[in-house]
């Protein structure tokens, strides 16, 4: 009874890494399960949520007009689906005029037909490949057993029946009554209207319900913080209207583009095209080539010659890449958020489960996805998944080039980041939290001696490729990154961190700053990094060498001018910090020592360091540089440091 008790009070043992996968799996398969089952009642309301994000706007801009809600959900829904029951007639009505003119064309292809074999040289290669492909498909299609012998053309001659083999008898069915044929005719209208009743119900009550709506999925996905949850999710639903609504402005567009140049160059139905190509256009990467391919080949057989083919891919050829590559990024900022490879394995997945609407669907429902698992930490791993940010944070991937050594890459994607923010907030927030992990797991053996001596020269030739740029705010209008990469470090970043808080150093003032790592090379690095901002800020600064905290180093100050050192530490031991003080002490007794610690927090954690015996400690780089700046203000009578300097020691 005891041992049960004690069961109990301990609770249940975690998982282990296997259960969980395999219950992650088994989940996964009754979600694709349900997806495909219920298809016929699942693709309705997918197309109802997706328009009730495009018409959601709508409907509250008719209510600040003054229109009550009931009302306006059914107007503006009612004109939703009469103008696609329009498009649709528009549709039939080509297709039917389209399906009524191709015999007319049979001839200019047949003539196309013989240009093309005349091109390839002369009729008779193709009549002779194409003999050889006939005989060949006799020979694959013969019976290999039966009795039966062929004939001079390739086919069995057939024996003689015997007297006693049944006669063979065909049935034939009598023909349909007007009934039949009327129940033949409404067969195939009744689903697709079955299908579009629903999706127009699920609208209006999905508009209708919103709210309600809103606030059960926020019971389901984070009720535990119903301020921030609230909030996700009316930012979501704000987000995917604009990006549905601006997706569906942008292929309008393009279908418009496309149907207006279609009827200027003379191929017939440029409406149908027009429209084929706006909704094609929903299917990422191949849906405009897919659109292109029916004028194309429509081109080919209407014309004799060949222009008309030539201005139909010339048009094609313009237009896309202009709307995909000018225009969306202008409208969509920077992305749509989903990753090339996501679209790729979306489209396959949805297009596997619900066929062609399927495809059309999956990037829209894709999106969808991606900005909840955005929003709400429930759904995370969608966006981790989906989404085209990075698995790993900025300083992890700053750390991740920096033990392969690979300053290079590093240096770009930092001047990417440099585009729209400035040189000291890079360090800050990317480059010092990526070197504060190496130095975690160099204390922590993870890191050998030759890890930590590639880490510190790729972070001392970044610091080298980077010296170029001067730390200030880019001047509006910036150039945004476009690089998902950079733009996750900029949306990450601390939005108050600016170059413009950081002091200039006066000419006329006498400060020499000498930087030294406090334990190590990773810390030597920091001090580099630390060097250079301080330059930067018209400071003269130096890096020390490694060994300058040893004990046969001797420092030698220069002259009258006013000595700081600064003690970077990534990783602060308050015994090591103390030793390190200790021996500037000794061999520069008249120094302002600047420590900086990154990974300090709270105050008990700042008191220690200052237990160290250091004249100031920063925990961030405008700290450091004011803190350094102030080191070199003399009072008149004392000449002791001021400012920042004696706010941070007392």
């Amino acid at each position: 009874m005891a041992e049960t008790s004690d069961t109990q009070g301990r609770g249940f043992a975690p998982a282990s890494p296997l259960v969980t996968v395999a219950c992650a799996a088994i989940i996964g398969c009754i979600v694709v399960g349900v997806l495909y089952v219920g298809r016929d009642l699942l693709i309705p309301l997918a197309l109802a949520l997706l328009l009730s994000f495009v018409l959601s706007p709508l409907v509250g801009r008719a209510k600040k007009l003054g229109a009550p809600r009931t009302p306006a959900v059914i107007v503006v829904a009612l004109s939703a689906f009469l103008l696609l029951f329009g498009l649709s007639a528009i549709i039939a009505g080509q297709v039917g005029q389209l399906a009524a003119d191709l015999p007319q064309y049979q001839s200019t292809m047949r003539q196309k037909a013989q240009s093309v074999r005349e091109i390839t040289g002369g009729s008779r290669t193709l009549e002779r490949a194409a003999e050889l492909l006939q005989s060949l498909g006799q020979e694959l299609n013969a019976p290999a057993a039966g009795g039966r012998t062929l004939g001079p053309d390739g086919k069995p001659i057939e024996a003689e029946r015997k007297p006693d083999q049944p006669l063979p008898v065909e049935i034939h069915s009598p023909p349909p009554t007007p009934l039949q044929n009327l129940q033949a005719i409404l067969e195939p209208l009744i689903h697709p209207l079955a299908t579009t009743g629903i999706v127009l119900i699920f609208v209006i009550f999905i508009l209708l319900q919103r709210e309600d709506l809103r606030n059960r999925l926020m019971s389901l996905a984070g009720a535990h913080d119903i301020q921030r949850t609230t909030a996700a999710l009316d930012d979501a639903a704000k987000r995917l209207s604009r990006l549905l609504l601006t997706q569906l402005a942008i292929n309008i567009a393009f279908g418009v583009g496309i149907g207006c140049g279609l009827a200027l160059i003379g191929v017939p139905s440029a409406a149908l095209w027009g429209i084929l190509a706006a909704v094609l256009r929903f299917v990422p990467y191949i849906g405009a080539i897919i659109s292109a391919i029916f004028p194309l080949v429509l081109a080919a057989a209407v014309d004799p010659g060949w222009s008309m083919l030539i201005w139909t891919a010339v048009l094609f050829a313009v237009v896309e890449p202009i709307v995909g590559h000018v225009v969306e990024p202008l409208a969509y900022g920077r992305s749509t958020g989903l990753s090339p490879v996501a679209v790729v394995v979306a489209a396959t997945f949805w297009t596997a489960l619900w066929g062609p609407i399927g495809l059309v669907l999956a990037t829209p429902l894709t999106v969808c996805l991606v900005v909840l698992g955005r929003h709400v930490q429930a759904l995370r791993f969608l966006d981790v998944m989906f989404g085209d940010r990075p698995s790993l944070s900025p300083p992890e991937l700053f750390y991740q080039r920096m033990l392969v050594g690979d300053p290079a890459e590093a240096a770009e994607k930092a001047e990417e980041f440099l585009r729209e923010r400035s040189l000291s907030a890079y360090y800050e927030e990317v480059a010092l939290p990526g070197l504060m992990l190496a130095s975690r797991d160099a204390l922590s053996g993870a890191l050998d001696e030759r890890r930590i001596a590639t880490v510190r020269a790729a972070a001392d030739e970044l610091v080298e490729d980077l010296d170029e740029w001067d730390d200030a705010d880019p001047e509006p209008p910036v150039d945004p990154t476009q690089d998902m990469e950079s733009v996750d470090a900029v949306e990450r970043a601390d939005a108050s961190a600016s170059a413009a808080a950081l002091p200039d150093a006066s000419p006329a003032r006498a400060l020499k700053v000498r930087c030294v790592g406090a334990r190590g090379a990773i810390d030597q690095a920091a001090a580099g990094v630390v060097r250079q901002v301080l330059e930067k800020h018209g400071m003269a600064a130096a890096l020390e060498a490694d060994d300058f905290l040893s004990t046969t180093s001797v420092v030698e100050l220069d002259g009258p001018e006013r000595t700081v050192i600064f003690l970077a530490s990534l990783a602060p031991s308050e015994a090591h910090l103390r030793l390190a003080v200790r021996r500037i002490r000794r061999r520069a007794p008249g120094a302002t020592v600047v420590l900086g610690c990154w990974s300090i927090e709270g105050e008990a954690g700042e008191t220690a360091m200052r237990r160290a015996g250091a004249d100031a400690v920063g925990r961030s780089l405008p700290e450091v540089v004011a803190l350094c700046l102030a080191a070199g203000e003399p009072q008149p009578e004392t000449g002791v440091a001021e400012g920042p300097v004696l706010a941070a020691v007392t």
